[in-house]
C-alpha cells in the first residue's frame, strides 16, 4: 500500500516556526499560509494517489487530515485576518489597499463556498471501498481541488507580499501584542498564564 506522505496539522493553533509566537502574530499568519500550502499540496497528491492507486487507508487518512485543517484552522485564520489585519488597512486613505482588502474578503467567501463542495467530496471517500474510484467521482474531486488550489494562489501572495507587511507597519508593538492575545484566545489559549 502506497503512503501519501504528509505531516498533518494536529492543532487549531498556527504552527510554531522557530522564533514565532503569539507575540509575533504576523509570523504566525505567514506560518498558517505555509500550512495552507502544505495542505493544498496534500490535496493534489491525494487526487493523484486516487487516480493511480485508488482508494485505500492512506487516501482516507489524507482526506481526513485535509478536512480537519480546513474545518478548524483555516476558518480561525480567516477570522484573524478579518478582525485584525484588514480593518487596519481599510481605515487608511489608500484606495488600492482598500480594494485589495475587499477582494480578499470576497475571496474568503468564495473559499468557504468552494470548501463546502470539496468537503462533501472528501467526506464521500469515507464510505468508498478500497480500489479504483468511479471516473465521475474522481473527475469531480480533481475539478473541485484544482479550483480550491487556484483561488488560494493569488490570495496568499497578496496577503504575504502586500497586506501583512502594510498592516504590520500600521500597528504598534502593543497593538500587535493585543492581536496575538486575541488570536490565542480564539484557540483556547491564555498567554497571561505562566507556562
Amino acid at each position: 500500500m502506497a503512503q501519501i506522505k504528509f505531516q498533518a496539522p494536529q492543532s487549531q493553533a498556527p504552527e510554531q516556526r522557530f522564533g514565532s509566537s503569539y507575540e509575533q502574530p504576523f509570523e504566525l499568519l505567514q506560518a498558517c499560509h505555509e500550512r495552507v500550502e502544505r495542505s493544498l499540496q496534500l490535496l493534489l497528491r491525494l487526487c493523484q494517489h486516487l487516480k493511480v492507486q485508488g482508494m485505500d487507508v492512506s487516501a482516507r487518512d489524507a482526506a481526513g487530515d485535509i478536512r480537519r485543517y480546513f474545518d478548524i484552522a483555516a476558518p480561525l485564520h480567516h477570522q484573524d485576518e478579518e478582525l485584525h489585519v484588514f480593518p487596519v488597512l481599510e481605515q487608511l486613505d489608500d484606495e488600492p489597499l482598500q480594494e485589495v482588502c475587499a477582494r480578499l474578503r470576497d475571496d474568503h467567501q468564495r473559499i468557504h463556498a468552494q470548501w463546502e463542495v470539496l468537503r462533501t467530496l472528501l467526506t464521500q471517500l469515507d464510505g468508498q471501498p478500497d480500489g479504483p474510484l468511479p471516473a465521475l467521482q474522481l473527475d469531480m474531486l480533481w475539478r473541485a481541488s484544482d479550483a480550491f488550489v487556484d483561488i488560494h494562489k493569488e490570495h496568499v501572495r497578496l496577503e504575504n507580499q502586500i497586506v501583512f507587511p502594510s498592516a504590520q507597519h500600521g500597528l504598534s508593538t502593543a497593538q500587535q501584542q493585543a492581536m496575538g492575545e486575541e488570536m490565542a484566545a480564539r484557540r483556547g489559549l491564555d498567554l497571561r498564564q505562566p507556562r
